[in-house]
């Protein structure tokens, strides 16, 4: 892992969400760069209706959203509406609910770590297109030729980041080797203004942590899986599926406002 670099721009690869135009950070390219305050700085969550999370953050998550696994990868993700580009967690003004935990994946922004195809470092990078990066900052990137305490502190937030992100995939990988992830299906039905029920719509396909393959485990397998700490992540997953009808009655309850207005 590094501190922004001072010269030249290594050529990255791949996509983050959220992120439009990610650059390595450095002296020579940011060095009359900052952050300033703005209204509503996770208005980009609003089209956001699931949003990548760790392990680590299972448990106060579990409170909020239902935590699903999706993709090829099983990739954990706190899901936060009931459509695509619909967050039923961030009001029309951008601003996130109060009371709702935010998961780190969204408050990191406008930094990130990137891969450099060179080399096996992670890069220090920032959304130069963030609304809050300004040539007239708050806050500089910089404090003459050496990097502000404020983006020492967002590379320690990333390193953070970084080493749950990995804890996240081993995880995944624990639980897929012992065979406890299994396919579900969550639907709706939606209701018009007069209350009448329309048709049946899908919300998503997705993997969970079985609570019968769990408990089918053999007693040294069980163990191994409870001596790395992660029946705690693994309940509280179980239990955050409860939450599909909190996200569901936001939903119905935004779509009533909208078309009685």
């Amino acid at each position: 892992m590094s501190t922004p670099v001072p010269g030249g721009q290594p050529e990255l690869t791949g996509q983050v969400m959220f992120y439009k135009r990610p650059e390595p950070l450095s002296l020579e390219k940011h060095r009359n760069l900052g952050v300033k305050q703005v209204a509503a700085p996770f208005s980009f969550l609003k089209t956001a209706h699931a949003v990548p999370i760790t392990v680590s953050e299972f448990g106060v998550a579990a409170t909020c959203f239902p935590i699903i696994f999706v993709g090829p990868d099983k990739t954990p993700v706190a899901v936060m509406g009931v459509r695509q580009n619909e967050n039923e967690y961030v009001d029309a003004n951008g601003q996130p609910d109060p009371d709702t935990y935010l998961p780190a994946f969204a408050r990191r922004y406008p930094f990130v770590f990137a891969s450099d195809p060179k080399s096996d470092k992670l890069l220090l990078c920032v959304d130069t297109e963030a609304s809050m990066v300004s040539s007239t900052p708050d806050v500089r990137f910089f404090d003459g030729d050496q990097a502000s305490k404020f983006t020492q502190e967002a590379i320690e937030f990333c390193k953070e980041f970084e080493r749950q992100r990995r804890a996240t995939v081993e995880f995944v990988e624990m639980l897929d080797k012992a065979s406890l992830f299994e396919q579900k299906a969550v639907a709706y039905t939606p209701r018009d203004a007069q209350g009448n029920a329309g048709e049946p719509l899908k919300i998503a396909d997705y993997w969970a942590i079985s609570e019968e393959g769990l408990n089918a485990l053999p007693e040294s397998k069980f163990q191994d899986i409870r001596n790395t700490g992660a029946l705690a992540a693994i309940y509280a997953h179980m239990v955050s599926l409860m939450n599909w009808q909190r996200v569901i009655q936001r939903a119905m309850r935004r779509l009533s406002t909208t078309q009685s207005a």
